[in-house]
């Protein structure tokens, strides 16, 4: 996997992603999938839920791998 940051954009937030970070917790995928899923290309869709709760699941990332910023 690239160490790359990725940007996943809608239109109140943008979700980042470092893989080199990434703890595969897998707490994304298990809390909010239909904005995180490992299957599916991109695998984060940020406006696949309201911005309130795509923040909420990013701050609760025990690495820090994913992160937001609204816009």
């Amino acid at each position: 996997m690239s160490d790359e940051v990725k940007s996943y954009e809608a239109d109140e937030i943008v979700v980042t992603f470092e893989p080199a970070l990434c703890e595969h917790a897998a707490n994304c995928v298990r809390e909010l999938p239909a904005v995180f899923d490992t299957k599916r290309r991109p695998w984060i869709l940020p406006q696949a839920a309201p911005a309130d709760d795509v923040a909420a699941q990013v701050e609760r990332c025990p690495s820090g791998a994913l992160k937001y910023k609204r816009r």
